[in-house]
């Protein structure tokens, strides 16, 4: 079965862990920080420019928002961390949300850490994947590649190799702009999808 993530369209947003839609299927999750550009990433798999709200104001996803790509399978747009402007109380909220989500939900077959390519994986991102631990695959995705010459791009991708901790991690890269990376992250997303 091949999937085609043209087809994605919005079906609920989750700010408690009971409103989540329910845990079967398959679903592959984008996680990262604030800005990264997870819901540019999410438009740009599915060739859709406006599935997901994307915001130069850093922290406007603050729910988990579910697409559906069929009735089985579905991507999951994760609210961005490392965002200071949050109250204590709802940052809290957040990560024993998302700890709960990323770590129990038995639907989820791969996890796709957005980074902006700029920056690198930052300590926020290396805590997340040090969480993981290998439960599920995950695949670091670098954006914002067309700000960034071939030798440089070469050298962060290298770097954060060097970083992956486990035979189901892998990295690439994406450009918004040039579609660069986007086959890549379709096949590694249409391979979680499909796992019996």
């Amino acid at each position: 079965m091949s999937i085609s993530f043209r087809q994605a369209k919005f079906v609920t947003s989750a700010f408690e862990l009971s409103q989540l839609l329910p845990d079967a299927g398959a679903e592959v999750a984008f996680a990262g920080r604030s800005n990264a550009g997870k819901s540019s990433a999410i438009n740009c798999l599915t060739r859709q420019k406006n599935l997901c709200k994307t915001s130069k104001t850093p922290g406007r996803t603050q729910l988990i928002n579910f697409f559906e790509v069929d009735p089985q399978c579905h991507l999951v747009d994760l609210p961005g961390y490392g965002f200071a402007k949050v109250s204590k109380q709802l940052r809290n909220h957040w990560n024993l949300v998302l700890s709960t989500f990323l770590l129990q939900r038995k639907a989820l077959r791969g996890l796709v850490i957005v980074v902006d390519i700029r920056r690198g994986i930052s300590d926020l991102d290396r805590a997340l994947i040090e969480m993981m631990d290998n439960t599920v695959p995950l695949h670091i995705l670098l954006t914002k590649s067309d700000k960034l010459g071939r030798n440089a791009v070469h050298k962060v991708v290298a770097a954060t190799q060097a970083q992956l901790i486990g035979p189901d991690q892998s990295v690439s890269t994406l450009s918004i702009q040039t579609g660069q990376g986007l086959e890549l992250l379709e096949q590694r997303c249409g391979e979680w999808l499909t796992l019996p």
